[in-house]
């Protein structure tokens, strides 16, 4: 069974401690993929949204919550059980319209195709 997608577990994110996580470095399955540029924690509408930098020419993207394997606040990593080619092949980040439904609907479908694993603290 899959995870919802647009929360964080239980064991990586505790919703009654506050955590910002911007400027935390983002580790796919295999490697460093960016920085966190800003990030919700509302229940069932979660997500990070991750500046790659120059590794795929400074784009944006945006993962849900559910991709979040470990957050480790003593070395400021974000670690997602997805990979850099997963990732990079995303739907495109929209500045305008990520916090739309419409927009959720079509990361969640593309990332929910994907199973769950890797990484420290995987599924």
């Amino acid at each position: 069974m899959q995870p919802e997608l647009w929360s964080y577990r239980a064991d990586v994110y505790d919703v009654n401690k506050s955590l910002d996580v911007a400027g935390y470095h983002v580790e796919a399955t295999d490697g460093k993929i960016g920085s966190v540029d800003g990030a919700t924690y509302e229940v069932g509408e979660s997500y990070i949204v991750v500046d790659t930098g120059p590794w795929i020419f400074g784009k944006k993207v945006l993962l849900p919550a559910g991709t979040v394997t470990q957050i480790d606040p003593q070395a400021r990593r974000i670690y997602v059980s997805r990979t850099k080619d997963e990732i990079k092949s995303a739907p495109e980040f929209d500045e305008a319209n990520f916090k739309e439904r419409v927009y959720r609907d079509t990361v969640g479908e593309y990332y929910g195709r994907f199973p769950f694993g890797g990484g420290p603290g995987a599924y």
